[in-house]
């Protein structure tokens, strides 16, 4: 499963903030063997220097400091697979280990059997990421299940917990601290009493029978619960915010977790959020449906908008098979209809019930029964069914409010609301169950990318509001802007409803003459732009690629061993024998090239090249090691053979496209038409979205269009527009928009978009320009491998940027290019620079 951008930034601030957080583990394990009084808050330290941003300590049962930190994602963005990488990553960075415990809570059953059912399926992409891993070894499971202390030791458990957001003493929470015989081996033998005084010492918040003046002294109950604050697990809680009382919190601290992290779209208030995905990114990576279309039925009966969504789905549903002929990829487009009331003791009354709207679909739309279902806490028609799967009949599913929290469908295109002015139900908690893109990814078909709400008879103020509060709830606040209603009789309205805006009147002379330039080939007679795989990857010679670095990886000889014990009665009969034995196993995973070869296929496309690296990669080991302990150290090698192989690409690419320069057979080209790009001279902005301006609420005054989009910028980027907007040496400035506008294609995958376009005064004419600044801003977190390459493509561009005379090529252009890459904390100083401020 291949990553989002946005997925893989997120996991690397993830691993930037464990890199620093073991490190000031470390320095605090030491400080502490010397003196306990020595210990600092190496949580808070760790986020200081990575985040800067405000941390808010908390500390475990045991009163140690705990790691605690959020990841705000919104719907649909894929927080579980996140979550399996995160695990992953504490494991490897922060724990060293790829075995352990971790506590996986959940707040609502629909969540916890969705969570349950895709962890346990070995195909699914959660699964496979904890079996990669763990080196295969990775247990799910529930609360009532056994575990054993072997279990532990050698594999990845997983233990989901659905823990109510109630008082402590809730009935639930109990049962986990009740005593048990199943956890036995984690607890000294009932009659060691010093065992059981040493045990509760080292946790103090251990559950226990009796007291310390009693004949057996106290004794450590034999509880999961205990069991979890011994094993000081990872916890992971999806849906945070749901939460959790400060009382279910502090059961959550108390099972003395080693790091726990919080999942949510719309995190409390005094959360530690370590990564802030946008809607706008999802949006960007093709994660949800957007445009928003909203129908205002203001008809008496509710039949009609029930028949105009049926409407509206069955051409949808003509849209998706015309899809599928042409891709062979499957849609079956759903719509949710929302009801007052699905009980059977509330049919017949005012209200509108689930069994009358299915009723009218039955016998008045024509909708054969099975297409049709009801999802409420009586009735589960859709319990067990797969809806994605092709032999699927349902394409209505009704219900009242049964779907609001964990219910995901990415076929569900329509919602209905079916409720009175007056109802108290909202369409907020629905909304984002309509988001959610097929395979996130965009179809092309823009009736099949997009998605519709259908009320009956809801003022239009109101539809707002629940809507924009919807995309709130979902953590895509930043898109709710983009939600407009009007009320009429049967009138879909763009969400997204937008007006052209052109260059500012002083700048109308430049329209059409802002060239900047890109790399392209020459092919047929003809200009075309640089393809990565085609013109870059495919001409990678796998055989060049260097092993020295495999070559000087040591191996850990410890092997994969178990321990028999044997109780045998001494030759006098008066005291019990124990007899250990140790027995070591063949490993976690079997030697097997294909196996491997499987987990290089997304860095070497060809599987034939890719599985003889796999056979190299194993017999370079096998020449220091034996079988045993390259089976143990299988998963090691793995990852060290991906760092070396995406280092190694990098550079062979790099190699090839410099090559190609040189060689005349691509080139970096000014012109539109020979492979340049123009600078666009008119662009679309919301109708409703709020204008960007100056910190002294005037307008803005240089930049090259005469409406700028508030919501485009993050912090850092509207500090660099706003400085330049106020710098008399500049003539003009563009926001260049990722995904959309300029970019420069390099010897790495992903296209390298700026943040910002701006020009120089020419000294000798007033009102045009000399120079133009290519410029891209960076986090000082971000500072990184991708920083280096964005730095070395621009020192690049400069230095074939002057070579070039960009008038010979018969344009009215014949000003300078510069590229620069500025971090957030030299930004200011950069910008003097350039205009001599």
């Amino acid at each position: 499963m291949e990553l989002k951008e946005y997925q893989k930034k997120t996991l690397e601030t993830i691993k930037l903030y464990l890199d620093s957080l073991a490190d000031f583990k470390a320095k605090n394990d030491k400080a502490v063997e010397i003196d306990p009084e020595l210990s600092i808050d190496f949580p808070l330290k760790a986020w200081e220097k990575v985040i800067g941003r405000t941390y808010y300590s908390k500390k475990n049962g045991l009163g140690e400091e705990l790691p605690d930190f959020y990841i705000k994602i919104p719907t649909g963005g894929g927080k579980t697979v996140l979550a399996c990488h995160t695990i992953d990553l504490i494991n490897k960075i922060y724990l060293k280990k790829q075995t352990g415990i971790v506590l996986w809570i959940v707040p609502t059953t629909q969540i916890y059997r969705q969570t349950l059912d895709n962890l346990r399926n070995r195909e699914h992409p959660y699964r496979q990421v904890l079996d990669i891993s763990s080196g295969g070894r990775t247990q799910i499971l529930e609360k009532m299940d056994k575990f054993s202390a072997l279990d532990i030791k050698e594999n990845l458990v997983v233990m989901l917990l659905m823990l109510p957001s109630a008082s402590r003493q809730n009935k639930e929470v109990l049962k986990i601290f009740k005593d048990s015989g199943s956890f036995a081996d984690f607890f000294p033998q009932e009659d060691d009493r010093e065992g059981h005084e040493k045990l509760i010492k080292q946790f103090p918040n251990l559950h226990y029978f009796g007291d310390e003046i009693g004949f057996f002294g106290k004794i450590a109950k034999t509880s999961l619960g205990n069991t979890l604050r011994i094993l000081e697990p990872i916890i992971i809680i999806d849906e945070g915010h749901k939460a959790y009382s400060e009382i279910a919190q502090k059961t959550i601290r108390d099972f003395n977790p080693s790091i726990v992290v919080e999942l949510s779209a719309t995190p409390p208030h005094n959360s530690n959020n370590l990564v802030n995905i946008s809607g706008q990114e999802l949006n960007l990576e093709d994660m949800i449906k957007l445009d928003l279309h909203i129908t205002n039925k203001a008809e008496p009966d509710w039949q009609n908008t029930m028949l105009a969504s049926v409407e509206k789905r069955n051409f949808l549903e003509q849209k998706a098979k015309e899809y599928e002929a042409n891709t062979g990829e499957f849609i079956r487009p759903i719509c949710l209809i929302q009801v007052e009331r699905t009980g059977n003791d509330q049919k017949g009354t005012k209200y509108i019930h689930a069994e009358e709207v299915k009723d009218y679909l039955i016998k008045q739309c024509g909708i054969p029964i099975e297409q049709i279902a009801i999802k409420s806490s009586e009735k589960d028609d859709i319990e067990g069914i797969e809806l994605l799967a092709k032999d699927c009949h349902v394409r209505y599913i009704i219900t009242k409010h049964a779907l609001q929290e964990g219910w995901d469908c990415a076929f569900a295109y329509i919602l209905t609301i079916l409720t009175n002015p007056g109802s108290e139900l909202s369409i907020t908690q629905l909304v984002g169950r309509i988001l959610r893109q097929p395979k996130a990814r965009k179809t092309k078909v823009k009736e099949l990318d997009e998605s519709y709400v259908f009320c009956f008879r809801p003022r239009a103020t109101e539809i707002l509001e629940n809507i924009r509060k919807g995309f709130e709830g979902e953590g895509l606040g930043d898109l709710a802007g983009k939600v407009v209603v009007e009320e009429g009789e049967s009138e879909i309205v763009d969400a997204t409803k937008e007006r052209i805006v052109g260059y500012r009147d002083k700048f109308k002379k430049f329209e059409g003459k802002i060239y900047l330039p890109k790399f392209v080939i020459q092919e047929n007679g003809g200009w075309r732009d640089i393809n990565y795989e085609m013109d870059i990857l495919s001409r990678i010679n796998w055989s060049m690629v260097n092993f020295d670095g495999l070559m000087n990886i040591s191996l850990s000889e410890i092997k994969a061993k178990e321990e028999n014990v044997t109780i045998g009665i001494s030759e006098d009969t008066k005291k019990l024998i124990e007899t250990k034995e140790i027995i070591f196993g063949e490993g976690g995973l079997e030697i097997d090239n294909v196996f491997i070869t499987r987990q290089i296929l997304d860095i070497v496309p060809n599987p034939w090249e890719a599985f003889e690296i796999a056979k190299n990669t194993i017999d370079i080991f096998l020449k220091k090691y034996d079988e045993h302990i390259l089976a143990n150290n299988l998963v090691f090698i793995i990852d060290e053979l991906r760092k070396l192989l995406e280092k190694e690409r990098d550079k062979l690419a790099e190699s090839i496209f410099r090559e190609q320069i040189s060689k005349k057979t691509m080139f970096f080209f000014l012109l539109h038409g020979k492979g340049g790009y123009e600078l666009p001279s008119r662009i679309k902005v919301k109708k409703n979205s709020k204008p960007l301006i100056r910190n002294d609420y005037t307008s803005l005054q240089r930049s090259l269009f005469d409406f700028v989009e508030d919501e485009k910028f993050n912090n850092t980027e509207k500090a660099v527009a706003l400085y330049l907007d106020e710098q008399e040496k500049l003539l003009w400035w563009y926001r260049n928009m990722s995904r959309q506008d300029y970019y420069l294609q390099g010897w790495k995958k992903n296209r390298v978009y700026p943040d910002f376009i701006f020009s120089e005064i020419d000294s000798n004419v007033q009102d045009d320009y000399s120079k133009v600044f290519v410029v891209e801003t960076k986090g000082l977190h971000l500072k990184n491998e991708d920083t280096d390459y964005k730095k070395n493509i621009f020192d690049f561009c400069n230095k074939l940027g002057i070579q070039k005379n960009w008038t010979e090529l018969n344009i009215e252009f014949d000003q300078n290019i510069e590229f620069q890459v500025i971090f957030e904390d030299e930004w200011k100083a950069k910008i003097n620079g350039i205009f001599g401020v």
